[in-house]
């Protein structure tokens, strides 16, 4: 049985042990309890830190306030610290330097969805050197142009300062032809990218075993 938050010893305290190591020493679940603080009554933060784990584990690019705040015990306030660090750090993964200059780049920075069972509509987020700023999910499910606003879309873009985008989803099924929906959510994009000044530079359909780039035929 795992020892409470307070029979540990010191050196075994989340906190505790990262200001003796440092942060790279902890465990998964040791840095999300540093993050809560503490626990509830009934469930220290050790266990409420094993439940947020496990979620991170079922789909971390899925997650979502609600999904966390429905972990019995982790209110708005807990939620929401550990939302805000997880956006702030994709933020700063822009220190990577990673830049896009071809679809193939495009393809590589997302096969982590590479074998996903649904649907994911992305956009990559570039500055003016195409260097990448972040990476969004924009949504999950059978794609459709009420789904694929551009709002959604171009919002961070323009909150970001972004100078492009390029978006990209997957096919479950293999194939890599585009349908009528994709041609015209790439159009619609496409034609809003122009009226914002934030241009669209390409939308590719991807499966485990290769890409669809609408720029490489000519779609753009």
């Amino acid at each position: 049985m795992s020892k409470q938050i307070s029979q540990m010893d010191n050196l075994d305290k989340p906190r505790e042990k990262l200001l003796a190591k440092g942060a790279a020493f902890l465990k998964d679940y040791e840095l999300v309890a540093v993050l809560l603080g503490s626990g509830i009554k009934g469930k220290d933060v050790i266990k409420l830190s094993r439940e947020i784990t496990k979620l991170f584990e079922s789909d971390f690019n899925a997650l979502t306030l609600e999904k966390l705040m429905a972990i019995h015990g982790l209110g708005s306030v807990k939620a929401s610290a550990i939302i805000s660090a997880i956006e702030l750090s994709k933020r700063y993964l822009i220190k990577t330097n990673r830049k896009i200059t071809s679809s193939s780049d495009v393809y590589g920075e997302l096969k982590e969805y590479h074998n996903k069972k649904q649907e994911y509509f992305l956009a990559i987020y570039l500055d003016g050197a195409n260097h990448i700023c972040f990476t969004s999910v924009i949504t999950i499910g059978i794609l459709n142009q009420s789904l694929v606003h551009p709002r959604e879309v171009f919002a961070p873009a323009i909150e970001h300062r972004c100078a492009s985008i390029i978006v990209a989803h997957n096919h479950p099924s293999g194939q890599l032809e585009p349908s009528r929906a994709d041609i015209v959510i790439t159009d619609r994009l496409k034609e809003s990218g122009k009226l914002l000044g934030i241009e669209l530079l390409d939308h590719l359909i991807f499966t485990r075993d290769g890409y669809y780039s609408f720029n490489e035929e000519g779609l753009l």
